[in-house]
C-alpha cells in the first residue's frame, strides 16, 4: 500500500558515486512508497550484457551512450507517477541526463571514502576501479562530486543508519517536501539537507 506522502512525489532520482548504495536505498524506498523502482545499470545490463564487457569490448564512450538512453527511458516511464530511479555514478556527466532531470526530484547521497571502502572491496567488477581502486574513486569522486551538488534537490548523508533507516528519512524529507510543494509554499532555491 502506497504512503499517503507517495502520490506527490512524482519521480525520484537518486544519484552519487559508485557503492554509496542507490540501489539498495532506492529498493526500500520504492517499497516504502509503493512504486517502481528502476536501476539504470541493471537497464544496460538488461539490454547489453555487464557493464564490463561493455567497457571491454566498446569501451566507455559506448557504454555512456547506452546509460544515457536507459536514463531518458527510466525517467519517461516515470511521467505522471511515482517511481525511484537509481543512477549510475557517472551518468550525470552527460548533459542530456542533466536536463531530463530536472523532471524529478534529484537526491543526492552523500558519503566519503570510508563509506563506501568495504564495498568496493568486496566488488572488483566495477571496470573504472581497475587497479588502485580506492584512488580511483576518489579520483572519480572528487571530479564528479560539484556536479552531484549542483543537481541535487535533496541531500541524504549515507554515512550512517542502516538501508531502512536512510530510506524512512529519504521517504519523511520527500514527503515533507511534495506537501510544501503542495500547499504552494516556495521552497528555497538552495539543496535542503535531509535530516
Amino acid at each position: 500500500m502506497p504512503s499517503a506522502s507517495a502520490k506527490h512525489v512524482g519521480p525520484v532520482a537518486l544519484i552519487g558515486p559508485m557503492a554509496v548504495g542507490k540501489s539498495a536505498i532506492g529498493q526500500q524506498l520504492a517499497e516504502h512508497l509503493g512504486c517502481a523502482f528502476m536501476d539504470t545499470d541493471a537497464l544496460v545490463v538488461a539490454q547489453h550484457g555487464t557493464i564490463a564487457e561493455i567497457f571491454a569490448s566498446r569501451g566507455e564512450h559506448a557504454f555512456r551512450e547506452m546509460e544515457a538512453r536507459a536514463v531518458a527511458q527510466a525517467i519517461e516511464e516515470a511521467q505522471g507517477g511515482t517511481a525511484v530511479i537509481s543512477l549510475g555514478g557517472g551518468a550525470v556527466l552527460d548533459s542530456g541526463t542533466q536536463q531530463l532531470l530536472g523532471r524529478c526530484t534529484v537526491v543526492y547521497l552523500e558519503c566519503d571514502a570510508g563509506t563506501v571502502a568495504e564495498r568496493i572491496a568486496r566488488n572488483s567488477g566495477r571496470p573504472l576501479l581497475a587497479g588502485d581502486a580506492m584512488g580511483r574513486w576518489r579520483t572519480l569522486f572528487a571530479t564528479r562530486q560539484p556536479v552531484y551538488e549542483r543537481l541535487a534537490d535533496l541531500v541524504l548523508d549515507v554515512r550512517r543508519g542502516s538501508v531502512p533507516e536512510l530510506a524512512h528519512r529519504l521517504e519523511d524529507a520527500l514527503g515533507e517536501r511534495a506537501a510544501a510543494k503542495a500547499a504552494a509554499v516556495p521552497t528555497p532555491a538552495s539543496t535542503k539537507e535531509v535530516e
